[in-house]
């Protein structure tokens, strides 16, 4: 079940450095990419940064519409996502392409992918110079949910749940899963 996660911790969906889909859309048209590089930036409000090569269709869709979403995929959705990340939308339909839908979520401005683990509707701060130069965008997140199974009560928890488990991008196509949680506290 996908539940709402409090804006001030929806950092902690992206704080362990998952890979992420980005995805926008803007008069009829949209997108879906994946991208490795992407960070929380703030709390109160929450804030994030995505990183989007001048060359994307996806970056084109965020600049026109001022919106786009950050899904969380899993290790049940490598294949889709090493896909994604490795074609351009302006050369296939990659919702067509791989199966993909967007879940109904009336709050949310861009689609949120169905299949991942959670999600975070953000609307883009406009930083002409930074994203010109070296292809960073900022966005406030203005909604996040969680898939209750992995996540709940502000945390992740993916014991007994492996196929949920999230997908880190080494190179290549090959990505690592999230793993063991270590109690530093003891």
């Amino acid at each position: 079940m996908r539940l709402p996660v409090e804006l001030p911790k929806a950092y902690r969906l992206l704080n362990h450095g998952p890979t992420v889909l980005v995805s926008a859309q803007h008069d009829g048209r949209r997108n879906v990419m994946a991208a490795a590089w992407a960070m929380p930036l703030d709390f109160d409000p929450p804030k994030v940064a995505v990183v989007l090569d001048k060359s994307t269709y996806t970056r084109e869709l965020v600049q026109q519409s001022n919106h786009f979403a950050l899904s969380v995929p899993c290790q049940a959705q490598a294949r889709m996502v090493h896909g994604v990340g490795s074609h351009s939308g302006r050369e296939q339909d990659k919702f067509a392409a791989y199966g993909l839908n967007a879940l109904e979520e009336p709050a949310a401005h861009s689609p949120l992918i169905n299949g991942c683990v959670a999600w975070l509707d953000c609307e883009r701060l406009p930083q002409p110079e930074q994203e010109a130069r070296f292809d960073l965008f900022l966005g406030q997140v203005t909604g996040a949910w969680a898939l209750s199974q992995v996540f709940t009560a502000g945390r992740w928890h993916f014991e007994g749940q492996d196929a949920l488990r999230t997908l880190h991008h080494i190179a290549g196509g090959q990505f690592f899963t999230i793993g063991k949680p270590v109690d530093g506290s003891k």
